[in-house]
């Protein structure tokens, strides 16, 4: 199996914040946004594996701007990490200011999703290969994240978190 980048997977949503996808005060609401970057994450998990995936867990979501009604929104999501069967996509949200054009980040997320075959059964991944610095940072604290993850379900012993460790002893 060959190795990916993550602009192998990259997929990128834009769309237009409607009225009946705000809240009392004009502002997308939050699990519209969720529901956008599922999708982005799920086409970039199928685009990185070319198997079936489903969302095994949503590890991280900042909401750190509003998105006013009638923004432009685009949800960025790419691999930043593959494991045996599982990978990490991290997404990015940005507005776009209507008047100059200028994007803003807004807010970002981390989704695991897993590939299985056909009866529903875990499937291996090909492996990543970050590029750019920024994902070359990602990939390492996915594996970081993971750890944390294992240790906090009770599945990795905390002496065996080896990435973890690294950042506390030096």
């Amino acid at each position: 199996m060959r190795a990916k980048t993550p602009s192998e997977s990259r997929t990128v949503m834009t769309d237009l914040v409607l009225p009946s996808e705000t809240n009392p005060l004009n502002n997308l609401f939050g699990g519209e946004l969720l529901a956008r970057m599922d999708r982005a994450a799920s086409i970039a998990a199928r685009r990185h594996s070319r198997r079936i995936t489903v969302t095994a867990s949503v590890n991280h979501v900042a909401f750190n701007r509003a998105v006013p009604l009638g923004s432009v929104v685009t949800v960025e999501a790419a691999v930043s990490r593959a494991f045996t069967t599982s990978m990490e996509i991290f997404i990015d949200v940005w507005i776009e200011d209507r008047f100059t054009g200028e994007r803003t980040k807004a807010n970002e997320a981390i989704y695991t999703f897993v590939a299985v075959d056909d009866t529903g059964k875990p499937t291996e991944v090909p492996a990543l290969e970050p590029e750019t610095d920024l994902e070359k940072e990602r990939f390492a604290a996915a594996l970081r994240r993971k750890q944390l993850s294992l240790v906090l379900a009770g599945k990795l012993k905390p002496s065996d978190a080896t990435e973890l460790k690294a950042l506390f002893i030096s």
